[in-house]
């Protein structure tokens, strides 16, 4: 089936957010639990929407929404200095909405603040539509919040590529249908990602868009040395 759609992940796949939402996690545990946290630990649950990541961490609801609303207010506080997008992303965003690719994000994060991301960064200009976590009754990595993408693309799942750099991502991705592509680039080490067995893993937002165009037969030939570990399928 042709690719009509590309689909994204917003946190660690288009826009470089690793050190405000440490910082923020940081911050909050301090703050609500007074306590330091690993940060391994504190990152573990990244691409899950934040409410159940920090119930978690705190052990009782109460104290984890507490902790959510503390962490909303210092994130969005710091958000506008900090965030930007990976290299390449600007450019490679253009180019495959140049070549009649839909695109879209689907993200763990609240719509309002993940747009208002996309809108400072420019990224935004390219995109078609977004989803949130407070558009879908359900998160990654349940695949409803790709299907819904999809939908808001005119596109069958099967027909859109889904980009992520989660473990959630590469569930929901691959239970939705999508043609899931692992972004290394991101928060998760490769070898985590890989597991899944996703159709390819790359190691630039640029070296994707080049595959993407040639999937789609809108470019030149690729040099399948940049797909890593030969896994395009």
């Amino acid at each position: 089936m042709a690719i009509r759609g590309i689909l994204y992940d917003n946190d660690g796949t288009l826009v470089d957010t690793h050190d405000l939402i440490l910082e923020s996690m940081r911050y909050t545990t301090r703050e609500v639990l007074g306590r330091v946290i690993p940060d391994e630990e504190l990152m573990r649950g990244v691409g899950t929407p934040l409410n159940s990541q920090l119930i978690d961490l705190a052990g009782d609801e109460a104290t984890g929404l507490e902790m959510a609303r503390v962490y909303r207010a210092y994130n969005e506080e710091r958000h506008d200095a900090v965030v930007r997008l990976f290299d390449g992303v600007a450019t490679g965003l253009r180019e495959l909405q140049a070549a009649g690719l839909a695109q879209g994000v689907v993200t763990a994060k609240r719509h309002r603040l993940a747009q208002h991301g996309l809108e400072i960064t420019g990224a935004w200009d390219y995109l078609d539509c977004l989803v949130g976590a407070d558009d879908c009754e359900k998160s990654k990595p349940d695949p409803d919040p790709i299907v819904r993408g999809a939908e808001l693309l005119g596109a069958a799942p099967e027909e859109c590529i889904y980009l992520g750099d989660s473990p959630y991502d590469m569930q929901a991705g691959i239970a939705a249908g999508c043609t899931t592509v692992a972004a290394l680039w991101g928060m998760f080490p490769a070898e985590q990602l890989l597991t899944y067995d996703p159709i390819a893993a790359f190691r630039s937002f640029a070296e994707f868009a080049a595959w993407v165009e040639w999937m789609a037969g809108k470019g030149p030939e690729l040099d399948m040395g940049a797909v890593l570990l030969g896994r395009c399928k």
